[in-house]
């Protein structure tokens, strides 16, 4: 528990100066909590004075002269109802608002300053998790849903706020309270507070029986939160395919089975952190029973009326904090159960290893080799011995039954993966020695799908080369072919294309994104079937801009259509993983092999 705290309280360390503010805040409205008591039962007994209370200057023989003095006026004027010392009558009872204001006061500090420490630390570490999470490799991603790490990410770490902004608090103001309530109890009346201590330790039973329950209903309770996550990620982002395929009813149905997973295990934490409490105020009311007990039957002085309120009092205040303290392990161990794949997360390593002294690459009139290249995804193959060198400038075309490589081969150019065995290198360097930022600033990417974001056209297009000028993003719209649709939308270039670009046809989304890799400019252009998704019309105009792309690039294209493909200067065919053929489109028809057989099933007309 104590690492969990220290980890916790780390992320603090740049608001020190505030945390310590607010912990110090605590720890002045703790102790002013007995004061209060002392003011309140000090005025009560000046007010109604008991037969064996003693004249108050005897009660306070410890005390300054002038304020003796000032207590003693203030006795005489009540005594002589209120005809003597007015204005020390008004001071005296003027303590209890004050004492309350500053209970009040550095209440509010402690409160405001441990917030504000929290609300940045983990806004920071929220940052940091989302950039962590960013330069995990390609592999990681392949496991974990995006629900799931959203999930992580904002609920998770929610949690370990609260242990900063309100948990704190508890940890801090509480304890010195009781300390200094239990230290005015023993000072005014050591065997009384002794008997009503008595039963406390019984308190300590139910709080280790439930923090264990909480512990493993916090962690199923999380797991539940990020599995609606991940339901309502997918549902949303599929919201057509649910649609067409009126799957409404079934993902309902399983939304609600797994909300109320999650209800079951919350009102177990609810009942494990309540019950502790209600125990608590129970016990309590045995002690003050035990007291009066003891009073009735015992035979000797018995305190006067505002000694034995001080102690009612003081029992009583401190069921408050004794309540939040039974609660405080309770919440740690649900904050500890939340942010234990916080810190899992954190304390991941991508696979891909940045070199430590990376060699700069030049891209630009460069070869490409692969290598006798082996890899797999999860210990199944995917690539076997490839070996294929590409001269610069070339367009080099893949081509292959679904599955057999055609993207693997993509993928460990951008270095999303390395290869088991064998190197992939560009101009005799291998791309493990190079600073994968470098790498990826020399190589411009048109998939498939085209990932737009929810923003405007232009900005969509800037990312290709950010701090691109207005000028650069319209040319390279020229280049792509999209100038002109997207003078047609209504606000041009500051047009928002809405998530995933919904607003934009197919065509059009190839042609932004075909401008973003204009505007970037790389010398190596990697095309993952760029046009197999678009209908004749779009797939010509695509093609359009493609062909002004490739020009002075070297370019891989990962095709599907046969038909985009017969002017490259070399046809890579794969099969299983291996490369079987290479050659020109006319060199390999003339073979009929297996990329005749992958040509005459696309156009069987010209068997």
């Amino acid at each position: 528990m104590w690492k969990f705290l220290a980890n916790v309280w780390g992320l603090a360390r740049p608001y020190r100066a505030r945390l310590v503010l607010g912990v110090a805040a605590g720890v002045l409205a703790g102790l002013i909590e007995p004061l209060m008591i002392a003011t309140v039962t000090f005025v009560y007994g000046l007010v109604f004075p008991s037969a064996n209370a003693g004249p108050v200057a005897n009660q306070l023989a410890w005390a300054p002269g002038w304020l003796r003095d000032w207590l003693v006026s203030a006795e005489q004027a009540l005594s002589a109802g209120l005809r003597g010392n007015a204005w020390a009558v008004a001071a005296l009872l003027a303590t209890i608002p004050a004492v309350m204001f500053l209970r009040g006061l550095f209440g509010y500090l402690n409160a405001y300053f441990l917030q504000w420490t929290a609300v940045r630390a983990i806004a920071d570490l929220r940052v940091k998790l989302f950039a962590h999470l960013l330069n995990l490799s390609s592999s990681f991603f392949d496991r974990a849903t995006s629900g799931e790490l959203i999930s992580r990410v904002m609920n998770d770490t929610a949690a370990l706020q609260h242990v900063i902004g309100n948990i704190t608090g508890v940890i801090v103001k509480d304890p010195v309270t009781l300390a200094s309530l239990l230290a005015y109890l023993l000072w005014q009346q050591p065997k009384i507070t002794l008997i009503s201590m008595v039963v406390l330790p019984v308190c300590m039973v139910p709080v280790a029986i439930f923090s264990r329950k909480i512990r493993r209903s916090s962690r199923a309770a999380q797991t539940h939160v990020a599995e609606l996550s991940g339901l309502m990620g997918e549902a949303f982002a599929g919201n057509r395919i649910v649609k067409a395929y009126n799957l409404e009813p079934r993902l309902i149905d399983q939304f609600r089975t797994t909300a109320r997973k999650f209800v079951t295990q919350y009102m177990r934490i609810v009942r494990s952190s309540e019950i502790p409490g209600p125990l608590l105020e129970f016990v309590g009311a045995i002690s003050v029973a035990l007291v009066l007990l003891w009073l009735a039957f015992g035979h000797f002085a018995r305190p006067n009326s505002s000694d034995f309120l001080a102690v009612v009092l003081a029992i009583f205040s401190m069921y408050r904090p004794l309540k939040n303290l039974t609660r405080l392990h309770n919440q740690l161990e649900q904050a500890r159960a939340s942010s234990q794949r916080v810190f899992e997360l954190l304390a991941m390593r991508s696979t891909l290893a940045e070199p430590p002294k990376p060699v700069p690459l030049k891209a630009a009139g460069a070869e490409i080799e692969f290598d006798r290249v082996e890899f797999a995804y999860n210990e199944k193959p995917v690539l076997k011995d490839i070996s294929l060198r590409i001269a610069p400038g070339q367009l080099v075309a893949v081509v292959g039954a679904s599955g057999s490589g055609k993207t693997s081969l993509a993928n460990l150019l951008m270095r999303f993966y390395d290869p088991q065995r064998g190197a992939v290198r560009i101009g005799g360097v291998d791309l493990r020695d190079v600073a994968m930022q470098d790498l990826r600033s020399q190589i411009a990417v048109v998939t498939q799908e085209s990932v737009l974001f929810n923003d405007t056209i232009r900005h969509n297009i800037a990312l290709g080369r950010p701090g691109a000028t207005n000028e650069e993003i319209e040319a390279a719209a020229r280049h792509a072919h999209a100038h002109d649709f997207i003078m047609a939308k209504p606000g041009g270039y500051e047009a928002v294309v809405g998530q995933a670009g919904v607003t934009l046809s197919g065509g059009e989304r190839q042609r932004i994104a075909i401008a973003r890799a204009v505007l970037k400019n790389a010398p190596i252009l990697i095309l993952d079937e760029a046009t197999s998704a678009l209908d004749s019309e779009s797939e010509r105009a695509v093609q359009a801009a493609l062909d002004d792309l490739m020009q002075g690039r070297t370019t891989i294209c990962i095709a599907h259509r046969l038909s985009t493909i017969h002017k490259a200067d070399v046809i890579v065919v794969l099969h299983e993983g291996r490369i079987v053929e290479t050659g020109t489109h006319q060199q390999l028809l003339a073979r009929g092999g297996t990329y005749r057989k992958l040509h005459d099933l696309q156009m069987p007309s010209r068997k």
